[in-house]
């Protein structure tokens, strides 16, 4: 038997603009096979501010969720706006109920390593069994790992990479008798007999 693929996927190793497009072309290819849910981020298009904190685009239906507050030309503060994130969060909820094969959401970032931003939408795919494929930030991969071990794998950014594994994940979905499931952590510690 195979060994069981992880179905939580985080990319690393990229600016964020960078993965975020590969995120865009990955999704228009894999579109024509499978319902996608999620949101990817886009830039809010204002040249002269030092953040780049924008807005997030449902894969879903296109809908924008401004992440954004404009604290003007030249603010060096934090300019994120969680209560878009929490819009945002609310709709990739709803598309993960009403069904779909994977659920790409754009960061695990700052908000969500404080429980908030799209952390309930990472929590209702992973408690529905769809895969999850998502971007951590390097200052934010410490509260990913508390959240997430053992269930994922790190990817580069390498959309040949992240295609394969989407291929694998939908391979061993098709033939789940192929998989060897991974033993929940509380098992290796012997808190279950």
């Amino acid at each position: 038997m195979n060994q069981a693929v992880k179905t939580i996927a985080a990319v690393q190793g990229a600016p964020s603009a960078a993965i975020q497009e590969m995120f865009r072309a990955l999704a228009e290819r894999w579109r024509p096979s499978a319902r996608l849910a999620g949101v990817i981020e886009d830039s809010h298009g204002l040249a002269d501010r030092t953040r780049c904190a924008g807005l997030l685009r449902s894969i879903a239906d296109g809908s924008c969720y401004p992440i954004f507050q404009d604290l003007g030309a030249g603010s060096t503060a934090c300019n994120v706006d969680g209560s878009g994130a929490i819009s945002a969060c609310e709709a990739v909820r709803r598309d993960i109920v009403a069904g779909c094969d994977l659920v790409l959401i754009s960061k695990f970032g700052k908000l969500e390593a404080a429980r908030e931003g799209l952390m309930a939408a990472f929590i209702a795919a992973i408690e529905v069994g769809v895969p999850v494929l998502t971007s951590v930030s390097p200052a934010s991969y410490e509260a990913w790992t508390r959240f997430a071990s053992p269930l994922f794998v790190t990817l580069p950014a390498e959309p040949d990479k992240v295609d394969a594994w989407w291929r694998a994940v939908r391979k061993n979905r098709e033939h789940p008798q192929n998989q060897t499931p991974e033993p929940a952590p509380w098992v290796d510690q012997g808190l279950v007999r």
